[in-house]
């Protein structure tokens, strides 16, 4: 009994210390961005940095806010983020529930080996085919290039993760609507996403935060510093010759706050989702 009381003891001493070790792993090289957006340019290429800052300052907040077109590069990211997640969940939501309910058709079937194909195809692969399309098109340097781009990434992944929300709702429900004289489209739009709703969330969050934090396409279709988003603007602050560390760590922590106060918001309904769509049945 005592062998066994210093064991669990031991285990859990051991998994906690392996938890911290992992959390610290993660958490340091925000802390060290934050730490380095309030510190003056003396301390930031101070030869022996540290994290105590001897003269706190908001003078980086202020260059990256007031002198230099970040808030443009944001509302361009809210604009291209949040479109792209509205068109991503709408179309995901019809091909995910045709892939629930019609899963024994051969068509279905291809469509969804489609899209399979699709996810293992790396991004950077495609990026010339895309600029010539977009080049094409005429659409380069808009918000209808990134939007587009965006799509094409994330639907088939909102597609597979709305499909295990779809799956878990009893299709009686459906019956049972449809007996009430309720059509596809309604039983879709009044009961199927009202009960899938935590799932559908979760999956318009991982839709808006790859849109938001996604650069190569931003970089690449995107010449017109007007439309630029807000990770490649970001990679401005880096020069040539010289990179400004304290407006670059400034500007990557005004970025990620959005983003972090909105999963923290959403976090309960994010984990509610998962685990729906983790659970068939």
């Amino acid at each position: 009994m005592v062998v066994s009381a210093r064991h669990r003891t031991l285990s859990a001493l051991t998994t906690g210390f392996v938890l911290v070790f992992f959390v610290a792993f993660c958490v340091f090289p925000f802390l060290w961005m934050l730490d380095t957006a309030f510190k003056p340019a003396a301390e930031v290429f101070s030869t022996a940095p540290t994290l105590w800052i001897a003269s706190p300052t908001f003078s980086n907040f202020r260059a990256v806010v007031l002198e230099s077109p970040f808030l443009i590069y944001f509302g361009n990211s809210l604009i291209v983020a949040g479109v792209s997640t509205i068109l991503t969940v709408s179309l995901s939501v019809f091909a995910s529930y045709a892939m629930s309910r019609w899963s024994y058709l051969s068509v279905t079937q291809i469509v969804t080996g489609g899209l399979i194909v699709s996810q293992m195809i790396p991004g950077v692969l495609l990026l010339i085919p895309l600029y010539v399309l977009i080049r094409n098109m005429g659409l380069l340097s808009t918000y209808a290039a990134l939007v587009i781009v965006y799509c094409t990434f994330m639907v088939p992944l909102a597609s597979f993760m709305l499909k295990g929300f779809f799956d878990a709702v009893p299709r009686e429900l459906e019956e049972a609507a449809a007996m009430d004289g309720c059509s596809r489209l309604g039983f879709i739009l009044r009961i199927l996403l009202p009960v899938t709703l935590p799932g559908l969330l979760a999956t318009a969050v991982f839709a808006f935060i790859a849109a938001w934090n996604e650069f190569m396409f931003g970089y690449v279709l995107i010449n017109d510093d007007a439309r630029r988003t807000l990770t490649p603007g970001i990679m401005l602050f880096k020069g040539s010759h010289q990179t400004d560390w304290g407006s670059l760590t400034a500007a990557s922590v005004l970025a990620a706050v959005p983003v972090a106060l909105g999963f923290v918001y959403v976090q309960r309904f994010l984990i509610t989702g998962l685990t729906a769509g983790a659970v068939k049945g």
